[in-house]
């Protein structure tokens, strides 16, 4: 069993506020799995219908539409999980030499400029929104609005900019400490 990093700003608290973050990153991943999943069920089902379009049936009336909006929802659910997990790419042999703690502090700076760059597009999404909604712009065939769209995946856009920042508490703990934890290595169970 491995111990939560016990250098840098307040471990303890650092931890405990993981747990969340996991729970709360992994249900929303979860969600937009089923979301993708209904979109296969939506498009199976539509295509299905344009093959049976001679027995009087028909495709599924909007469903690029429905695809368009929830897979953005989708993409913007799996994001924070992703980055919690430290899923995203990165180049190995750059830093497969460096000691934990050196990879922990480049670890802290991608974070930090993920978490700025989370930030821009979170403000552009709420923009866009806005914008959207101010227009009463609609889709063409189901004529829902548009930023039905862009405020569901509003959530998403700031839980990853919440975990983003979240990870540069962890990863600057990690350098303060015996350095950065790989994804085996992260703890399941801390002391009290």
């Amino acid at each position: 069993m491995t111990t939560a990093v016990q250098g840098g700003f307040a471990p303890q608290l650092e931890y405990r506020i993981g747990l969340v973050v996991e729970k709360t990153t992994r249900g929303l991943a979860i969600l937009g799995g089923f979301v993708l999943a209904g979109l296969i069920v939506l498009t199976v089902t539509s295509i299905t219908g344009r093959f049976f379009i001679f027995a009087g049936l028909g495709p599924v009336p909007g469903d690029f539409e429905l695809v368009e909006v929830c897979t953005a929802f989708a993409v913007f659910s799996f994001l924070p999980w992703c980055q919690y997990r430290r899923g995203h790419v990165t180049v190995d042999i750059f830093v497969g030499w460096m000691s934990p703690r050196k990879m922990a502090f480049l670890s802290m700076i991608g974070n930090l400029l993920l978490s700025v760059i989370a930030g821009v597009i979170l403000w552009r999404l709420v923009l866009g929104t806005f914008d959207k909604q101010a227009y009463n712009e609609t889709t063409f065939i189901l004529q829902f609005p548009l930023w039905w769209g862009y405020a569901a995946s509003l959530v998403g856009a700031a839980i990853f900019v919440l975990v983003s920042l979240y990870t540069v508490w962890r990863s600057f703990n990690e350098m303060m400490g015996a350095g950065e934890l790989q994804s085996a290595e992260v703890p399941e169970n801390i002391p009290a």
